[in-house]
């Protein structure tokens, strides 16, 4: 039901644009975060959106770098990533919620991910 694109191959400081589409469902009455999970870690949440696009949050080590948007015309949620980092290489992944929040059992729906890899 979501679905990400954009992920693919970059070099140190490079950038991406991750999109988040929901299909068969409308993202517009729902908040959305991206999550990451690198090689041998736990997945952890990097950046929120709420329903209007009106609050965001991001985690420290992506602040300055990362941010969210959403266009709910288009039913898309994304995450633009600047001077990426070796240490942000992980499969991204965006859900879906209807409380908000960094944890993973208060979203409702997941898309399948897609890999960002940073080479240095």
């Amino acid at each position: 039901q979501l679905v990400e694109s954009g992920g693919g191959l970059v070099q140190d400081g490079g950038s991406l644009r991750l999109s988040c589409a929901a299909s068969g469902r409308t993202l517009s009455t729902y908040g959305v975060g991206w999550f990451r999970q690198a090689p041998r870690k736990e997945r952890e949440f990097v950046a929120g959106i709420s329903w209007s696009g009106s609050a965001t949050y991001l985690i420290n080590s992506v602040k300055g770098r990362f941010a969210i948007s959403r266009d709910n015309a288009k039913n898309t949620v994304y995450l633009r990533m600047n001077t990426l980092k070796p240490d942000d290489t992980a499969v991204y992944y965006c859900a879906a919620t209807q409380w908000g929040g960094s944890r993973e059992v208060g979203y409702d729906y997941w898309g399948q991910g897609t890999q960002v890899t940073v080479s240095s």
